[in-house]
């Protein structure tokens, strides 16, 4: 789990801010159940949930609630109860969810809208509580242009008819948030989760007791660690747990998500032993209330094994931090001296000291209109510069970017006047950064003209200066969307935004994250048929012939595709794509270390058939001379490109992409190829 990469991706199912038991699913007085066209009544809707209370109590959720679950939808239907069935889909959808059930749970959506359009209940409470568990459900599948569409007709519903402090007004802007943190707008996820605190707690007799309370804290601290408010962060976390033990509430199944979050921030903090203790403690309640064999389960279980590596690390960090703090300041008239900054905070700095301030005062009538990030080309776009990175084209920038009208008006000028703004800085022992108004070093010529990084631009030219294209390509035009490498799309989707008063750059930017699901999965496929190619088939036999020089580019083309297809897996929207080359193994690092990761350990694997690769194709040091002892890097590197297809494969069952065993991964692709949607034949291998 790297420090910079805390996912915020908790399944809401066990946040506690799920719509409660659908108790208020009646038809209304005109509605189809009460027009005497159902004179059965063998359903009885408290019944079924009193029984779906005491199998979460039990702990038995696991095993016997989707049984149940389906068995009382059959019962429903069969007395033809629609408040009754509807109310089954409501829980169905929230087990599903907790469990990842997804692609299954697409059929429950549909049909409860359905149920519920057809019942009359448009406009209702009803309709607002449907609505969101089918949004949250769609948000889980990872569905996002849907999900917000249903978070939005919810949220107009809910306005109209829930009141003020009603926890279900809470509960919406609390999964809203989620989907904000998903699609990387932290600064609305956190505006949600402060809204959805607030209700709760004015909702509540007491809020230092109150389950809902502490998933909201937990929540807003997830929100606040991704946007490296460490301290606030803290304070929310360890709140979350306060509560749930002042409310004796420490048997919940919720309580294994305030556990998580907390060991999150714990890492952060570098307390790895104390971070190690709450997934351990989280872990227990997940297996009590859930079992082993789910996604949450194994995920906690991935992030407590990360933690238990970096015990003993405590006290180095610790010592780090105090050598740190007694540093005074830096100054950057050496633009390669070691500045203890990374660009983006430099970036976010310069632009709240002394951006921003200069276009309140000389661009008043703009200030609503300038949208303003580091995005594009750059070490420090991608999180990942350092002290090395700092040897060329580092300091204080950032980018504006305006309309094509409000370029024409104001785009020279206020160029030049962000050329003026002063570049040099200082920064104190606790890391606050202030500007000074001395010479900076100029960037790079590759950093100048048409190339340059920084400054004042159209929102269109920008991203065509990236991608070649000012807004990203149709969803219907697949073709153009496979001719864009996943360099140039991670190029245009990375970094940070710090104010779009109008969205419009971040809608932009947006359309370029959002790859259509079918282009997804020809990509993965492409992916899968080169993973066999060149690992399980080409290299191989070239190491057989001992063709040295095959068998390493066999082993590049391995590591490219199979390091795609899980940027693939894990979709693009969620966690950005895959850098080119010099960032790519930073950022499989960073994905495989946040919550819910597919494929974890692909990246570490990897890098050992990188390292056994020399010893492979050509033999080495430990290995013999001359090619003579390189057995055993080559079937170590066999048994490592195998044990990857197999996970594979596992996981593409995971996600119902194939019903095969197949372990040679071009026996998958027609299996994959088989849920592209469209008949577009650029999409298909043959």
């Amino acid at each position: 789990m790297a420090d910079d990469a805390m996912d915020a991706r908790l399944e809401q199912a066990l946040l506690g801010m799920q719509a409660k038991h659908a108790h208020d699913f009646d038809a209304p007085e005109n509605g189809p159940a009460a027009q005497g066209g159902n004179e059965l009544h063998d359903f009885d809707v408290n019944e079924f949930l009193h029984g779906l209370d005491a199998i979460f109590d039990a702990h038995n959720a696991a095993e016997k609630a989707g049984p149940y679950l389906e068995q009382a939808a059959v019962d429903a239907e069969n007395a033809g109860d629609e408040a009754g069935l509807l109310t089954v889909l409501n829980e169905t959808m929230g087990f599903y969810r907790s469990q990842g059930r997804h692609k299954e749970n697409q059929w429950i959506v549909q049909r409860a809208l359905e149920l519920a359009l057809h019942m009359g209940l448009e406009g209702t409470e009803s309709w607002a509580t449907t609505l969101i568990n089918c949004a949250t459900a769609m948000r889980a599948a990872k569905r996002y242009d849907q999900a917000e569409d249903l978070y939005h007709q919810a949220l107009d519903c809910a306005n109209k008819n829930f009141a003020p402090n009603d926890r279900r007004l809470a509960a919406l802007h609390n999964n809203l948030s989620m989907l904000y943190s998903e699609t990387n707008r932290l600064p609305q996820a956190e505006i949600e989760l402060r809204q959805a605190l607030h209700i709760v707690e004015a909702a509540s007799v007491n809020p230092d007791a109150d389950i809902d309370v502490a998933s909201s804290n937990t929540n807003l601290a997830l929100v606040l660690l991704q946007e490296s408010k460490l301290k606030e962060a803290h304070i929310h976390a360890t709140k979350a747990l306060t509560i749930y033990e002042t409310g004796k509430l420490t048997h919940s199944a919720h309580y294994a998500s305030a556990l998580a979050g907390c060991a999150q921030v714990l890492y952060v903090e570098h307390r790895y032993g104390e971070a190690a203790s709450h997934y351990r403690s989280a872990l227990a309640v997940i297996a009590e209330c859930y079992g082993k064999d789910t996604d949450y389960y194994r995920v906690t279980e991935v992030n407590l094994r990360e933690a238990e590596a970096q015990i003993g690390n405590d006290d180095v960090h610790a010592a780090n931090s105090a050598d740190a703090t007694s540093t005074e300041t830096n100054t950057n008239t050496d633009a390669t001296a070691e500045i203890a900054v990374s660009g983006l905070k430099l970036a976010r700095a310069f632009w709240t000291q002394v951006g921003k301030p200069m276009i309140t005062a000389q661009y008043p009538q703009y200030v609503g209109r300038i949208a303003a990030g580091l995005v594009g080309h750059g070490s420090e776009c991608y999180g990942f510069d350092d002290a090395y990175s700092q040897d060329h084209d580092f300091g204080p920038r950032f980018c504006l970017w305006l309309t094509d009208d409000d370029y024409e008006a104001i785009g020279e000028q206020l160029e030049a006047d962000y050329e003026a703004l002063p570049r040099g800085f200082t920064m104190d022992a606790q890391g606050r950064v202030t500007f000074i108004d001395i010479p900076f070093s100029p960037t790079t010529p590759r950093a100048q003209g048409a190339n340059r990084r920084d400054g004042v631009f159209r929102i269109g030219d920008f991203f065509e200066s990236i991608t070649g294209y000012r807004t990203a390509p149709a969803q219907t035009a697949p073709h153009e969307w496979l001719m864009l490498a996943e360099s140039t799309l991670a190029a245009a989707t990375n970094g940070e935004v710090f104010a779009d008063p109008t969205g419009q750059f971040s809608k932009t930017r947006q359309g370029f994250k959002d790859m259509p699901d079918d282009v997804r999965l020809a990509l993965i496929s492409k992916r899968l048929g080169m993973i066999a190619q060149a690992g399980q088939y080409n290299l191989p036999r070239s190491l057989k012939r001992g063709d040295g020089a095959a068998a390493w580019l066999s082993i590049h083309e391995f590591v490219q595709a199979t390091a795609s297809l899980v940027f693939l897996v894990n979709v693009p929207m969620v966690v950005g794509y895959m850098p080119y080359y010099k960032w790519q193994f930073a950022a499989l690092r960073k994905l495989s270390g946040s919550m819910f990761a597919l494929l974890p350990n692909v990246g570490e694997q990897l890098e050992t058939v990188m390292r056994l690769s020399s010893a492979a194709c050509y033999g080495g040091a430990g290995f013999g001379e001359g090619g003579k002892g390189a057995a055993t890097a080559i079937e170590k590197i066999n048994d490592i490109v195998e044990q990857i297809a197999a996970d594979i494969v596992k996981e593409l069952k995971r996600e119902h992409l194939t019903t095969s065993g197949e372990t040679f991964l071009e026996w998958q692709r027609p299996y994959v190829e088989d849920h592209i949607a469209s008949d577009d034949p650029v999409l298909k291998s043959l």
